[in-house]
């Protein structure tokens, strides 16, 4: 990410997924949560208050929980994947920062995959 470029943080977004490697894992959606930290290609002081001049956060949740609700997958890297370059494709963007929280194993907070892609 570039330390001048202006972001949109969205913080823990629930997600309903079905997705592990064994596939009673996958018999049901869990739930998992998504942070990402989206790289604006323009400046927010040139949004002027007008949401066509920005990023709309809300229609980038809605996207991002419809395609975790979507299908199955083993790997929550898999899923981290398609969510960036879902954003990358829909929005604009110029970078995405993505990282994917899975509450599975009992010592652990989480399991986490953190990864960055750009266009």
């Amino acid at each position: 990410m570039s330390e001048t470029a202006d972001r949109i943080h969205i913080e823990q977004l629930e997600l309903r997924a079905r997705v592990g490697v064994p596939t009673d894992e996958r018999a049901e959606p869990q739930r998992l949560t998504v942070s990402l930290t989206l790289e604006l290609r323009n400046p927010i002081a040139e949004c002027r208050d007008e949401l066509e001049r920005t990023v709309d956060y809300f229609a980038v949740c809605e996207r991002v929980k419809a395609i975790a609700a979507s299908g199955e997958r083993r790997l929550i890297e898999t899923l981290a994947e398609e969510i960036a370059g879902l954003i990358l494709r829909e929005f604009t963007v110029r970078a995405v920062e993505v990282e994917l929280r899975k509450f599975i194993l009992p010592d652990t907070a989480c399991v986490a995959v953190r990864l960055r892609r750009g266009n």
